[in-house]
């Protein structure tokens, strides 16, 4: 399967791009929908976690199957790897983020997520899968710039309240990055859908230490909730995992990554949707440094074009 680094057709590219694209839409608008299911009443995070999972398991199992039949089966020796994109990038990261949203707000969940590319881009340094170019060091200096923006349009003083949710998301995002390393040999091997109801599944052993003691199904009269969890689970936990991988297998872990910076201004786009926000020209201001910083990190360099 053609990749980024090996001279790739130009169409494939694109359609990684807009998948990208795709993916941090239903990244982006987790905050909401995830702080209307926890309102009280609703799901707990750690309930909404063996939800998550449990329902993201199932579905892209039965997709993986309907679409390739046996050959949806892995590879034993891959087994150990897709174990631990498992534990990354599914269980242990939906429990962070969701146990750091409950304790945040949806822009700083947004924010937070913008360490994701400074860690992917140092992890894959350091174990020799890319290299570390002057113009990806500067697409992820551009793309927080563009991040910072948007922070010091909102304010510092609302950062302070939310020190123990900020910490535990960025905890999560330490561990997207490793599971976008883990994660990129499988994407080349095997399709979208299977490597990642292979990596739902493999996960499926934290649904009961998620779901003990917890409290599963909301208050009578609070269908919002539900309406919300149907939501994180077709988009964020289905959708936008088939469309990384579908990119993940087509350009480097450090584009895949970079992306992630469209999700402060999704969020900044959808609180003004959901609870009436104007946008402002920091937004706009920060939307040209985002796709300016995004393209100097998936850019190609001469030789490789």
């Amino acid at each position: 399967m053609p990749t980024a680094t090996s001279g790739a057709p130009r169409s494939p590219i694109l359609a990684a791009h807009l998948a990208l694209a795709g993916a941090q839409v239903c990244f982006g608008l987790i905050p909401i929908f995830g702080l209307i299911a926890f309102r009280p009443g609703g799901f707990t995070p750690l309930g909404l976690s063996a939800w998550g999972l449990a329902a993201g398991a199932a579905i892209l199992l039965a997709l993986a199957f309907a679409a390739h039949g046996r050959a949806a089966f892995p590879a034993r020796a891959d087994l150990p790897r897709f174990a631990i994109a498992g534990a990354l990038g599914v269980a242990l990261n939906q429990w962070l983020y969701l146990e750091g949203l409950s304790r945040s707000t949806p822009i700083n969940a947004a924010l937070m997520m913008c360490l994701i590319p400074v860690f992917t881009i140092a992890m894959a340094a350091a174990v020799g899968l890319e290299e570390l170019r002057a113009t990806r060091i500067a697409g992820v200096l551009v793309a927080l710039a563009g991040t910072v923006i948007l922070l010091l349009d909102r304010g510092l003083t609302g950062l302070g309240p939310y020190a123990l949710g900020n910490s535990l998301m960025a905890c999560n995002a330490l561990l997207y990055s490793g599971f976008l390393i883990v994660a990129k040999p499988l994407a080349q091997r095997y399709p979208p859908v299977v490597m990642m109801a292979w990596a739902y599944a493999l996960s499926l052993p934290f649904v009961p230490v998620l779901a003990f003691g917890e409290r599963l199904t909301p208050e009578p009269g609070h269908a919002a909730a539900w309406w919300s969890l149907a939501f994180i689970i077709v988009f964020p936990t289905v959708l936008s995992y088939l469309f990384n991988a579908f990119a993940l297998a087509r350009v480097r872990a450090s584009t895949t990554a970079i992306y992630v910076y469209l999700q402060p201004l999704i969020a900044a786009l959808a609180s003004w949707v959901a609870f009436r926000e104007r946008p402002t020209s920091a937004m706009l201001l920060a939307a040209v440094a985002l796709f300016a910083g995004i393209w100097l990190v998936s850019r190609r360099p001469v030789e490789e074009v």
